[in-house]
């Protein structure tokens, strides 16, 4: 048994100490003073930064910074939060010896002696470039899987609005041609009439598709659910079929919503469109939107909340299909009739906006799909309010 009053066992410590931080290789484990110089330096500084301990001991932290970021004040101003809260965290660009830059993860905190006297401070820097690398690849397939379901939308919505576009055309050249060959003043003001209603519905139309195609940077909005519904039954009533009755049933009052407004209006598109393919030529479809207060309900959600329901009168969901409905690239239809990504696509929008998507079905008596989406809160008013 080893005595607990050996005098050797606290420099045996601080030498096992100092082995433990000195294999370290991962990470930069160094010390700075209370001024942010450094005082020690260990293998894994050396090799993330470059330098050797000899380069860099006495001299002050802000060597690793970028020169934008020692303009503006960066460092001394991570050293006085450390100082005064007793930790600091960061993540941005540093240097390296031979100048390139690396992303960097860093924390520093306070080390206090036997007295409570500030000796110095604890520096903890990981090199996480690949890491934010994958991070933004990974983003930029999100925003395509975005934007080629926007394609798949449009490509649906097309054969309508070809439709009354054409008819809006037949009206504009069948009165131009009468108003051309008539005599009588009163007539031409009113085939005039006719020709600016058509045109006023013919480019709030192609509005309605610019608005929705044009591509956006993806930002949380504070959203008015009514003018979302009914830009998006503006949309979508071109591309069901004459059989199809829809019907809306908006609860008053309803609170705004924090989501992307985007993405929002592509998730409603594609459970109505769903709703659509499920009805077939003749049914109908309801679009039904409540504020809500959630108790841990559906995916433990709590607080306020606005529930936008898609039911149908179509062929329901088997039991036996139904857990699978929201895989990736999973679907019952045809070939050449759906990528199996539009449910995918609502519930990651879903779990992205911390809400959640919830379904009910019967087969033979038709689906409904509950979109949960969070209310707009005070404190979310810093937040932007656009998203172009």
């Amino acid at each position: 048994m080893v005595s607990t009053d050996c005098p050797d066992l606290p420099v045996m410590a601080a030498t096992r100490y100092e082995q433990l931080v000195q294999s370290v290789v991962d990470y930069a484990i160094y010390m700075l003073d209370p001024t942010g110089r450094i005082v020690s330096w260990n293998a894994g500084a050396q090799r993330i930064k470059g330098y050797r301990a000899e380069e860099v001991i006495g001299r002050h932290f802000s060597l690793f910074f970028t020169e934008q970021d020692c303009a503006d004040g960066r460092p001394e101003r991570l050293l006085q939060l450390a100082l005064r809260t007793g930790v600091a965290q960061d993540e941005g660009w540093r240097r390296r010896k031979d100048g390139t830059q690396f992303w960097a993860l860093a924390a520093m905190d306070v080390i206090h002696d036997e007295t409570g006297q500030v000796i110095g401070l604890a520096k903890v820097t990981r090199d996480i470039t690949d890491r934010r690398d994958s991070a933004l690849q990974l983003d930029a397939m999100r925003a395509q899987l975005f934007q080629a379901q926007k394609l798949e939308a449009l490509g649906q919505l097309t054969g309508g609005l070809a439709h009354d576009f054409n008819n809006l055309l037949t009206i504009i050249l069948g009165s131009a041609r009468l108003a051309r060959g008539s005599r009588d003043p009163q007539r031409i003001d009113r085939l005039l009439e006719h020709i600016l209603d058509a045109g006023e519905r013919g480019s709030e139309l192609t509005g309605q598709l610019l608005s929705f195609a044009r591509h956006k940077h993806l930002e949380v909005a504070r959203i008015d659910p009514r003018e979302l519904i009914a830009a998006t039954l503006g949309l979508v009533a071109h591309s069901l079929p004459a059989g199809i009755e829809v019907r809306e049933e908006l609860a008053p009052g309803l609170p705004a919503i924090k989501a992307d407004a985007g993405q929002l209006q592509m998730v409603l598109l594609n459970l109505v469109f769903n709703a659509r393919d499920a009805v077939g030529e003749q049914g109908g479809i309801m679009l039904q939107v409540v504020a809500c207060e959630m108790n841990g309900q559906v995916d433990d959600l709590h607080g306020r909340f606005v529930r936008f329901d898609v039911r149908d009168t179509g062929h329901g969901i088997p039991v036996e299909v139904l857990p699978r409905i929201f895989e990736p690239f999973f679907t019952t239809k045809a070939f050449g009739k759906g990528t199996g990504l539009g449910l995918s696509q609502v519930y990651g929008f879903a779990k992205q906006s911390n809400g959640a998507i919830a379904v009910t079905s019967e087969v033979g008596k038709g689906t409904c799909m509950s979109l949960y989406l969070p209310v707009w809160q005070a404190h979310d008013d810093n937040l932007h309010t656009t998203g172009e």
